[in-house]
């Protein structure tokens, strides 16, 4: 009885979770494009939810570890405490970024469900927490943003000198241009493709994925290539050519936009559904081992959930990033989003833990540097490390107290 009971509350708890991610997350694949204007908001949330959700089902992580991110040993706790620990994880961390969606800022839910865990084991006993793995996630604060800031610093640089700073702009970008459509291309299949098909059965090493990436890209920019000769370079006024510049670059930023949205589904669908996993498997089994499977009815779950939040809730910090940072435009916009579609991909197969969040507020806060310092709002920069830093104790607080009213109910 006690299993069941868990086991729908924890289904309920999940897709409350994953609803939180779809409103604050989404703003990682698409505040740029809303704030630049490429996108209205009602077409960033239709692009962005199906793209996550994709994401989600299709390539959404086949094996998680039971505990999220190796922060205690399954073996170390009950079965029983372990289903309502984790329980009380997806709960705290969930109520953690209900608040920070309300206060429009873009925190991490990898880093709400590390701190939640930690929450309800240091109840438990707070020796059992592998710190280490705790330091690696907050040597991450510094390391996702600094680099997306730099990478996104390194385009938009290239990209005004190269093409913004040139006497005819649009000459110059139907020069450049191929070439960024062939680093997109690139990334994105790289970012698809390269381990991250286990659910359709495809696990293609790293020499077959950049053989398979680099002939997508090099077709892609030919393909572009071929439309950017039609485009024609007359226009009426200064005004005219810099507007007709920055059209250039829509199609790459939604491009992009929709591939971090689909890494995005595919890589934080766990932090909703995870914990909601190791609590199936226990129902089902009355252990759990250190890896399970994720079934698909739980992916989709997630999935739903993520679109669910997205289409309610995603406006709020989709502003913030668009709009409250820095002066966004498509140029600036397709410079943040592939920075943080490159950073993402790095880091993430060489098993980092960093957060899309940390990387996409460093890609934007680096294009605004490229423009100048003044270019940058410090304030709203402020509050966003400042929710940052709070993440982990927060979401390790809400989650303690829920475990200990949990555990007077269940155990």
């Amino acid at each position: 009885m006690l299993t069941l009971v868990v086991l729908i509350i924890a289904i309920i708890a999940a897709l409350y979770m994953a609803w939180n991610i779809g409103a604050n997350d989404v703003a990682n694949s698409m505040g740029t494009s809303v704030g630049s204007g490429a996108l209205t908001l009602k077409r960033a949330v239709i692009i962005a939810g199906i793209f996550e959700f994709l994401g989600a089902v299709l390539v959404g992580k086949h094996v998680t570890g039971t505990i999220s991110k190796g922060i205690v040993s399954p073996s170390a706790l009950s079965p029983n405490v372990l289903m309502v620990g984790m329980l009380a994880a997806l709960l705290g961390a969930a109520i953690w970024v209900t608040i920070a969606t309300y206060l429009s800022l873009p925190v991490s839910s990898t880093h709400s469900i590390v701190g939640a865990v930690m929450g309800f084991v240091i109840v438990i006993n707070i020796s059992l927490i592998h710190w280490a793995v705790v330091g690696s996630i907050v040597a991450s604060w510094v390391i996702s943003p600094l680099s997306g800031a730099f990478i996104a610093y390194l385009i938009f640089l290239t990209l005004k000198k190269t093409v913004l700073s040139k006497e005819d702009p649009i000459r110059e970008a139907k020069i450049v241009a191929p070439f960024f459509i062939f680093l997109t291309a690139m990334i994105i299949t790289m970012s698809i493709i390269y381990k991250g098909l286990h659910n359709l059965d495809l696990d293609f090493g790293l020499t077959y994925s950049l053989l398979i990436s680099t002939m997508a890209g090099v077709i892609s920019a030919f393909v572009g290539y071929l439309f950017l000769r039609k485009y024609h370079e007359k226009y009426r006024n200064e005004e005219d050519k810099y507007r007709r510049l920055e059209k250039f670059f829509i199609y790459l930023q939604v491009m992009t936009a929709a591939s971090v949205a689909f890494a995005h589904g595919a890589n934080d669908v766990a932090n909703a559904v995870g914990p909601l996993v190791t609590i199936v498997d226990i129902a089902n089994s009355g252990s759990v081992g250190s890896q399970v499977v994720i079934p698909l009815w739980v992916l989709v779950l997630g999935g739903f959930g993520i679109v669910l939040g997205i289409s309610t809730w995603g406006y709020k910090v989709i502003y913030t990033i668009g709009s409250k940072i820095t002066d966004i435009t498509p140029t600036r916009g397709f410079s943040a989003e592939l920075a943080t579609a490159f950073v993402v991909l790095v880091f993430s197969k060489l098993g980092m833990p960093i957060s899309t969040s940390h990387v996409i507020v460093g890609s934007v806060l680096g294009v605004g540097i490229a423009r100048g310092l003044a270019s940058v709002d410090y304030r709203v920069i402020k509050n966003i490390i400042y929710s940052w830093v709070l993440t982990i104790p927060i979401a390790m607080g809400f989650a303690a107290g829920i475990f200990l009213l949990l555990r007077m109910i269940f155990l």
